[in-house]
This record gives C-alpha cells, sequence and structure tokens, in this order.
C-alpha cells in the first residue's frame, strides 16, 4: 500500500527538529527506525503532513554506563542494546527483554525512543521502563524536562509528549549485580506482539529476604504497569514455592485486561499470574 503524500525534512541540530516540530503543531512526525510509523502510516492510521528525519542528530545513539544510572540514547536501536558487552552486565534485565522484540530486521532498525514515543501496550521497552523505575529526557520548545516512565504512558499510543517535543534519552537506575531478575513473555509466535510479559526484580538482605520488590506488566491494559500490591506482598519474606505462587495469584487478581481477537481477558488475567510466577523462578534459579 502507497503511503500518504508528506514533506520531510532532515534537520541537523535538535533544536531545528523543535522548531520544525513547533512550526507544524499536531502534523508531524518523528522518524529514526520508522518500524511502527510506516506500517500505520501505510495503513492509514497515521498521515502526518511532515516527517522529520532525526538521522544526522548527534549524540542520540550513545549508551552511557556510569554508578548512578544508565543512559540510552533516543536513537539506540535494539541490535546496539544486545551487542552491549557492558549492559549484559550492567543491566541483564533489559537485554533479556529486548530479545524478544519483534524479528532481527526490525531489532536492525527500532530505536528505543520510537517505542517509547509510540507507546505501544505490548511493547517490551515501555514495561521495562515502567517496571525499573526509568527517567525520560525531553524537549521542547518550552525547554528540557524530565518525566518518571510511570507517569509518561497516558494510554494506548498516547504519552504526555506535547506536539513540539521529542525524546532525547532514557536513564535506568544503576543495576546491582547480586539482584535477582527474570522475564517472561508468551506470544503466538517467535516475534509477534506479546500477549503478556512480566518483568520482576528484587534485592535480598542478610537472611535471604525480599527487599525493594518490583514486578512489572504489559499487554494486560492501555499501557504498561506496576502491580505494587504483589511488591508488598513479596518485601520482608524469603522466596518460597508457596509465596511465588501467592505473588502469581496477586498478579492476576490485580490486573483486568480487555478481550480482543487475540485472547480473553480470562486468558490474559490466567496468563499474567503464570508469567510472574515463571519470572520469579528464574530470579531465585529455580531451586526454590
Amino acid at each position: 500500500m502507497k503511503l500518504p503524500p508528506f514533506e520531510y525534512a532532515c534537520p541537523a541540530t535538535i533544536a531545528e527538529a523543535v522548531s520544525l516540530l513547533a512550526s507544524y503543531p499536531g502534523e508531524a512526525k518523528i522518524i529514526a527506525g520508522g518500524q511502527s510509523l510506516m506500517p500505520m502510516m501505510a495503513f492509514r492510521l497515521a498521515t502526518p503532513s511532515l516527517l522529520v528525519d532525526l538521522r544526522k542528530l548527534e549524540g542520540l545513539d550513545r549508551i552511557e554506563i556510569g554508578q548512578k544510572d544508565i543512559r540510552l540514547g533516543a536513537k539506540v536501536r535494539w541490535r546496539d542494546i544486545l551487542d552491549s558487552e557492558g549492559l549484559r552486565k550492567a543491566h541483564p534485565l533489559l537485554v533479556a527483554a529486548i530479545h524478544h522484540v519483534a524479528h532481527y530486521q526490525i531489532r536492525n532498525r527500532g530505536t528505543v525512543g520510537g517505542s517509547l514515543a509510540h507507546a505501544d501496550p505490548a511493547a517490551e521497552m515501555p514495561g521495562i521502563a515502567v517496571a525499573c523505575d526509568a527517567l525520560i529526557s525531553i524537549i521542547g520548545k518550552a525547554g528540557s524536562r524530565v518525566v518518571p516512565a510511570e507517569d509518561f504512558f497516558l494510554g494506548a499510543l498516547t504519552t504526555v509528549l506535547q506536539p513540539d517535543e521529542l525524546i532525547t534519552e532514557i536513564r535506568l537506575p544503576a543495576w546491582p549485580a547480586s539482584r535477582r531478575w527474570g522475564f517472561e513473555e508468551f506470544a503466538r509466535r517467535r516475534g509477534d506482539f506479546a500477549l503478556g510479559a512480566v518483568a520482576v526484580f528484587y534485592d535480598e538482605d542478610g537472611p535471604g529476604r525480599v527487599r525493594d520488590a518490583h514486578i512489572g506488566v504489559i499487554g494486560v491494559a492501555n499501557r504498561p504497569l506496576r502491580i505494587k500490591q504483589a511488591e508488598a506482598l513479596l518485601n520482608g519474606r524469603a522466596v518460597t514455592g508457596a509465596l511465588i505462587v501467592e505473588a502469581g495469584r496477586a498478579v492476576s487478581a490485580a490486573v483486568s485486561p480487555p478481550d480482543d481477537i487475540h485472547a480473553s481477558a480470562e486468558y490474559r488475567r490466567a496468563l499474567a499470574g503464570t508469567l510472574t510466577e515463571r519470572a520469579l523462578m528464574r530470579a531465585g534459579g529455580g531451586a526454590r
């Protein structure tokens, strides 16, 4: 299917990109990888008057691993994450989740910023951002701002981004080497959109009790969610088989997924609980 007509601009600076977005209020779209935007334009689900190409902007494709946080520029591609030996050590949960993103060709082009701005409820990166208390850096005509990931996503394909704003980076808090984690996803076929996915991680105190548990789910609501009821259930307790089952039930009870052509609400609710149990088993090394 042919794309609708549009104008094209390829700015050399972020300031120029912001100015272009502001000059077409609500009618301009940013393109980096284009893995979501192009299909939407082909199906006339998006008909922007202007495409603003970010390929000439410098500094947005960096990966910085520091003592306090990990910073990914908006143009970092999925393959950049998977190819980064530093990230495999500095944030293994992120790398594990990105292995589930679509197919090789899409991972070769798709970008971190594009996924966050697109805000697909079944996408891995928004889910990891919310689960990990990430901060999203944004710039627009009014200046720069930093938004917690949990406040960034408003609903399906909807974020707090204003028409003249673009994402510059995402900051993930530093990851202790001893942290326990697990990521589980289920799709009909490898590379399909997730019917559901769960990311869990926690630290342990001296006696092996859970501290600072995080449980994030995707594919069961119109945006990624933290399941804080289940997190509270884990905190202060040693992980046992009984506790894992209890946490899975708590996640199932906390979500209210919709019915759609891919799965019923009841199926997705049960799936969220099962994936939580599997992720916690993986986090605990399976022996518990």
